[in-house]
């Protein structure tokens, strides 16, 4: 697991907090079969591949819309705003694990070529230093890496943000 640097940079300390939490993200998938990673455990639904789809669109909508970057046709719908959560028929582990990948591979080009300082446009409008997207998907992430772990724990006991090693 990858660790925040003691004495890094800025930019170098906020890529690595959220690699940290990304890669728990994928961790919480490890092992599990579909009807496991798709199954709602809670009342409104959530799932553990519903949320990681949720955490790939975002990623793509914070680091390479935002930035003015192209981006694969994101799940947002105006008329269903949990569409980015809710899995589809079809949509698979390996698809979802991918997809997340494919944006972290985005906005990884994103968070190398621009500056802390470097600005885009939001989603809604408001002008944003890439610090700040920074700064909000590791908090996003982490927040849903929190929920990952629950769900994980409901589903077969599973804990943790990284594997333990035995002995």
């Amino acid at each position: 697991m990858e660790e925040v640097p003691y004495t890094g940079d800025e930019k170098e300390s906020l890529k690595a907090a959220l690699d940290r939490h990304r890669d728990v993200v994928l961790w919480k998938l490890d092992g599990l079969d579909e009807e496991q990673a798709r199954r709602p455990m809670t009342p409104s639904g959530t799932s553990l591949l519903g949320l990681t789809k949720h955490l790939a669109a975002v990623e793509y909508d914070w680091f390479s819309r935002t930035f003015g970057r192209e981006t694969e046709p994101l799940p947002f719908s105006d008329d269903d705003p949990e569409a980015d959560l809710r899995i589809e028929p079809g949509e698979t582990i390996e698809g979802i694990a991918a997809f997340y990948g494919r944006a972290r591979a985005a906005s990884d080009k994103v968070i190398e070529e621009l500056g802390l300082e470097d600005r885009g446009t939001a989603w809604h409008g408001a002008e944003v230093s890439l610090r700040w997207v920074l700064i909000h998907m590791v908090e996003e992430t982490a927040r849903h890496a929190g929920h990952m772990d629950i769900l994980r724990e409901l589903l077969d006991g599973a804990t943790g943000d990284h594997v333990r090693e035995e002995g």
